[in-house]
């Protein structure tokens, strides 16, 4: 093994000083060796960090053996890739088929071989070493995959708001406005997480509503209103039924960010907890930003007009249990207001948080 390298460790487990002096005369050569005389030892050494990279288990121990050691091993998520070789006078059958569907990768048995021993090692190691870095390509990879997939659904949610909106900055504030109130109500950060990053797609849908409806100034009549009330729809249409969790929450927060907490939203007419709490949220942020911004057809309100008039629908348009959680992140939106202020140079920007 090239000194270059750092050695890796193994750590062999018997409760006889003997063996352990024997398995160690023929590993230290190429490896760094650890040793314990029971298992209570062995399962502290091998949570420790760092880990060892193989163990060579001893079966026939006083108190914890062999077996429930390894048991132990492959039930903890921080130690259960650890391979698992079973050294033991053991040789019946029926030992080494329990050995083997405890999680253990080979099974060698006493007394020694030094040839097999090495031989064993050097190929489970070997394996072992493959299987970290295909994981961590895998793993690579995804992260890859979802930063795309990320980019996509944001770019996509600027596509709708650069058609309805000059800056395209609405779909940015109201994410950020969203993930603020998720983060308050203790849902877990990967959920918040989730709202921040599916929120842009809750509009895509306007990209089937004809310019003329969109973009007119004045307010639509009761036709223009029925196709605008459309949209919804489309965006579920346009981002499909997926299996990823991020698509899933994107269509799931299109079809329910325009319902309303009495039912009298659409485009399903849903009502209460019958609404998913991501189109409650978002029915929240989507609103308070709509109103303080200016549009085509009407003109940006002050913040408290805004708040005076998500209070005043609490129980009718809104989940009155998230008003109050939004009074509370109210100062942390404002920061995001200032922060994402329409400005026709920032518009070419899109942040990455």
């Amino acid at each position: 093994m090239s000194e270059l390298l750092e050695k890796q460790t193994i750590l062999v487990v018997d409760d006889t000083p003997e063996n352990i002096d024997v398995l160690s005369g023929v590993l230290r050569p190429d490896y760094k060796v650890k040793a314990a005389l029971n298992g209570e030892k062995a399962l502290k050494i091998a949570a420790a960090t760092p880990k060892p990279d193989m163990i060579l288990l001893d079966i026939m121990m006083p108190g914890m053996d062999g077996y429930e050691v390894c048991r132990r091993l492959k039930g903890d998520p921080a130690t259960r890739k650890i391979p698992v070789i079973f050294i033991t006078a053991k040789s019946e059958v029926e030992d080494e088929r329990m050995g083997l569907e405890l999680g253990a990768v080979d099974y060698i048995t006493k007394p020694i071989s030094p040839p097999i021993v090495q031989a064993r090692v050097r190929t489970q190691l070997a394996l072992y070493d493959q299987n970290r870095e295909l994981e961590r390509k895998v793993a690579e990879r995804t992260e890859e995959l979802n930063r795309t997939r990320l980019e996509v659904i944001r770019r996509l949610g600027r596509a709708a708001e650069f058609k309805d909106n000059e800056t395209g900055l609405h779909v940015i504030r109201m994410s950020h406005y969203a993930r603020l109130i998720a983060e308050a109500l203790n849902v877990g950060h990967d959920w918040a997480e989730l709202v921040f990053n599916a929120a842009p797609m809750h509009d895509i849908g306007k990209i089937g509503i004809p310019d003329h409806i969109l973009l007119k100034p004045g307010k639509l009549d009761d036709q223009e209103w029925a196709v605008m009330r459309k949209h919804p729809e489309f965006g579920a249409a346009i981002i499909g039924d997926h299996p990823s969790e991020l698509m899933r929450m994107s269509r799931e927060i299109s079809l329910a960010h325009h319902e309303k907490w009495d039912g009298s939203g659409y485009p399903s007419r849903l009502a209460g907890d019958a609404i998913p709490l991501s189109g409650r949220i978002i029915a929240i942020a989507d609103v308070f930003d709509a109103l303080t911004t200016e549009r085509p057809y009407k003109r940006a309100w002050t913040v408290e007009e805004a708040v005076k008039l998500i209070d005043e629908t609490s129980g009718a348009h809104f989940d009155p249990t998230l008003v109050p959680v939004f009074h509370e992140v109210l100062p942390e939106m404002l920061e995001i207001k200032e922060r994402y202020a329409e400005n026709p140079a920032l518009a070419l920007e899109l942040p990455d948080d």
